[in-house]
């Protein structure tokens, strides 16, 4: 019999979810604390005990949109996958409080695979732990959600091999590039809380050439100098020619190092920062003794019309394994409510978009 609490106390929240299997840097206090201030998020962080032992967390969070409340669990709920009957006690917990609350849905994206490799290739091959997940939301009624938030699949790099192994895990393309960065006199230094504005000119720069929207600079300012202060980030700054142009923003907890936030300027790209921030990267995660670095975000469907292409073959090179998840799936406790939202959210987001289109960032 599971009973639930609730954790009020950071250090605990965070002791206790890097002890669980997956556990990831989206159910860290401090995301919690980051989405409230930044987004309007609450959360409520429960914990799952049966006994003295805690089996599973979820980090809940809970947003008013107008007269209308819906809920989210990103990335999680974290426990054992494999144990089956464990995960139905949980979602059941979940699913009991979003009707209790009457939201329009509830979102959980846990991070597990439910396969691996390239679809279709010889090394596709579908995760035993992964499908019993996916049958089991789908027994209990759950729904693939429209709205995938986070990226639902990955490229995720193996950091036990020793340095000469991930090397020769790239291409040859890569590899080269990696050497020319050297030669041309590419320099990496660890960046600060100094750096932010610098960091967030890069982002902007990158995301007017290749024409996708962002946030304001509070928005990043909050969530990067929040996790770096807490131990949970590490910024670096490439540059070439005494000038700062590129960087790497990775969030780091429990096993994993994420690759979440990169950018480069327009100059001097001849000296391949990009490359050698990455294998940069790496090499401080395999430090850390972290044992996966995760490139976070792959293509959702694996061809040249994917959005993701270009940044999935620059990824590639890198070697490494796609790791494709389950994604995010919507428990639905009134669906006349749910699809009544459904056809009002797109034009609500509409005129956001139009709003932002016209002072360049993001809603």
């Amino acid at each position: 019999m599971l009973s639930v609490r609730e954790i009020d106390d950071r250090q605990s929240w965070n002791d206790r979810l890097r002890e669980l299997p997956g556990a990831h840097v989206l159910q860290t206090w401090e995301w919690g604390d980051f989405k409230q201030s930044s987004t309007g998020w609450r959360c409520q962080r429960l914990a799952f005990h049966r006994g003295a032992q805690v089996q599973a967390l979820a980090s809940l969070a809970r947003r008013r949109i107008g007269p209308l409340q819906v809920l989210a669990v990103s990335k999680g709920p974290v426990l054992d996958y494999a144990n089956l009957e464990l995960a139905g006690a949980v979602f059941h917990e979940l699913e009991r409080r979003a009707r209790r609350a009457g939201t329009v849905w509830l979102k959980c994206d846990p991070d597990i695979a439910a396969a691996t490799g390239l679809p279709g290739s010889a090394d596709d091959q579908a995760s035993t732990v992964g499908q019993a997940l996916l049958h089991m939301l789908q027994a209990r009624g759950w729904r693939f959600s429209p709205t995938q938030v986070q990226f639902r699949n990955s490229m995720v790099i193996d950091l036990r091999q020793s340095e000469a192994e991930l090397l020769a895990g790239m291409n040859a393309s890569t590899r080269r590039k990696l050497r020319l960065a050297v030669k041309r006199g590419l320099s990496i230094r660890p960046a600060s809380v100094d750096d932010l504005p610098l960091l967030y000119a890069l982002y902007a720069e990158t995301a007017q050439r290749d024409q996708f929207l962002i946030r304001p600079f509070h928005y990043y300012r909050l969530a990067w100098q929040r996790f770096l202060e807490a131990g949970l980030a590490q910024a670096f700054i490439a540059e070439c020619a005494g000038r700062a142009i590129a960087h790497v923003i990775l969030f780091h907890f429990g096993r994993d190092c994420w690759y979440f936030y990169g950018a480069s300027s327009n100059s001097e790209r001849h000296c391949m920062p990009n490359h050698a921030l990455q294998w940069h990267a790496m090499q401080w995660a395999q430090a850390q003794g972290y044992t996966r670095y995760d490139m976070w975000g792959a293509p959702d469907v694996f061809d040249e019309s994917d959005r993701l292409w270009g940044v999935y073959q620059f990824k590639r090179g890198f070697g490494g394994q796609i790791l494709r998840h389950v994604g995010a799936w919507d428990y639905i406790p009134q669906p006349w409510l749910y699809r009544a939202y459904e056809a009002a959210m797109p034009r609500w987001q509409h005129l956001l978009r139009r709003r932002a289109r016209q002072t360049g960032t993001a809603p």
